[in-house]
């Protein structure tokens, strides 16, 4: 009976050691997945390129930097209450043209939730 105490103790403690190393990972397969952005996006400075920059954009209304020239779509979905987070990221991510009819990103969407998953907890680190 006693063995049973350090058993559990052991598979606590091991999932807490793969825990933290599965959230690793997932930082790091974001930032293999932010590779198909760099061409257009910075995460880690406030400097726009093609597109806007996403330091911080959580929480940012969509089409609101205002040294950016965003389409007329993307403006009228943040004036419409479109308010960048993990959902609506996600919506985004997986088909840009579904969810903001009219966007000027040329890019198609990500094909998996766990590249969606972990891009967005990549983006998360650049606050």
């Amino acid at each position: 009976m006693k063995k049973r105490p350090i058993l559990s103790i052991c598979s606590i403690a091991s999932l807490i050691v793969m825990t933290s190393t599965a959230s690793a990972e997932d930082l790091e397969n974001g930032r293999r997945v932010f590779r198909l952005c760099v061409a257009c996006h910075t995460v880690d400075s406030d400097r726009n390129g093609f597109g806007p920059h996403l330091k911080g954009v959580f929480g940012r209304p969509a089409g609101s930097l205002p040294d950016y020239r965003y389409s007329e779509a993307m403006k009228t979905a943040g004036a419409g209450g479109l308010v960048w987070d993990e959902a609506t990221l996600s919506e985004f991510l997986s088909s840009p043209k579904k969810k903001v009819p009219g966007t000027k990103m040329s890019f198609g969407g990500l094909w998996t939730t766990s590249e969606i998953t972990d891009l967005i907890a990549y983006l998360r680190a650049f606050p």
